[in-house]
């Protein structure tokens, strides 16, 4: 579709409906741990740094951890406020910061083993949370989101992309 073409007014609304339904969702995601010890936004930062890390067990490589202006993306915030989200998780032992060896204008971002271990406990409460709501849908509507979640999946790849 180019700029000059008017827009599928059912695809519109679908996009509405839709981008409501992911609002809601990430409300929904934010209560279900709202009792941990991090915040949303740190959790989210640590899932980032985990995502980023390199899948062997060996030493990182140099492109490994992720650099402070992308979590600020990511996290829709400035680089300050990003970056002072950075610090306390470092403080607190769970993430850790270095010098990028191909910027040396960069610092890349990595996940300490306390923070992976925070994100399996916090994942571990939120599924066990949300398994708890799930469990009251009927199975159809159970079978409709699995079904869903490919779809879902693709649109995520595209926005990253």
């Amino acid at each position: 579709m180019t700029s000059s073409e008017p827009a599928d007014p059912g695809l519109l609304a679908l996009a509405q409906d839709f981008r409501e339904a992911l609002r809601h969702s990430i409300y929904l995601v934010r209560r279900l741990d709202a009792d941990g010890e991090l915040s949303a936004a740190q959790l989210s930062t640590l899932k980032m740094l985990m995502d980023a890390a390199p899948a062997t067990g060996g030493s990182a490589s140099s492109a490994s951890g992720v650099r402070v202006g992308e979590i600020a993306r990511n996290l829709g915030v400035k680089v300050p406020s990003a970056t002072e989200q950075i610090i306390k998780l470092e403080r607190a032992g769970l993430a850790r910061r270095e010098p990028d060896p191909s910027d040396s204008r960069a610092v890349r971002v990595t996940l300490t083993e306390a923070g992976l271990a925070a994100v399996a406990s916090a994942n571990e409460r939120r599924n066990a949370v949300m398994a708890g709501i799930l469990s009251s849908l009927p199975d159809d509507d159970r079978a409709a989101l699995a079904a869903a979640l490919p779809v879902i999946g693709r649109i995520n790849a595209t926005l990253q992309a």
